[in-house]
Formats: structure tokens, sequence, C-alpha cells
């Protein structure tokens, strides 16, 4: 999931050097937090218009965790 995720973005970026991937650990309802990290100038490219391309990762990475029966969240720092 998290080569997925790093995947996606560095497609997305200028400097995919800079794209980085922390996962917690799951919480109590079985959710898998992954942190996303990208330069603060490549920030917009990574949200997009009103949020769009975070969203479209979102629905990207949820599908393929359904997939494998895992529930995670996508948060982008």
């Amino acid at each position: 999931m998290e080569e997925l995720l790093i995947s996606i973005t560095k497609g997305l970026v200028e400097c995919p050097d800079e794209v980085s991937v922390d996962v917690d650990e799951p919480n109590e309802e079985g959710v898998t937090v992954y942190h996303l990290h990208v330069a603060q100038s490549d920030m917009g490219r990574v949200i997009g218009k009103q949020g769009r391309i975070a969203k479209a990762i979102r629905v990207v990475m949820r599908a393929a965790a359904t997939r494998n029966d895992a529930h995670i969240s996508i948060e982008i720092d």
C-alpha cells in the first residue's frame, strides 16, 4: 500500500525525491493512517483545485485497501 501511494504521488510532483510516507499502527477501529509528506512547493499539485486530486488519490487507495480487507486513511502533511 505504501509503495502504491508513493508511486502515485511521485508522478504528480516536481520533486519526487522529497516524497515520503509514514504509516501509523491501526487504531482501535482498525484504520491505518498513512501520512504523505511532499515538498511545500508541490503541495498544490497533490491537493489540486478544490481538493480533487487528493480525493482521487484517497479513492484509489481505499479501493486497493478494500481488495486487501483493510481500512485506511490518507493525510497530506
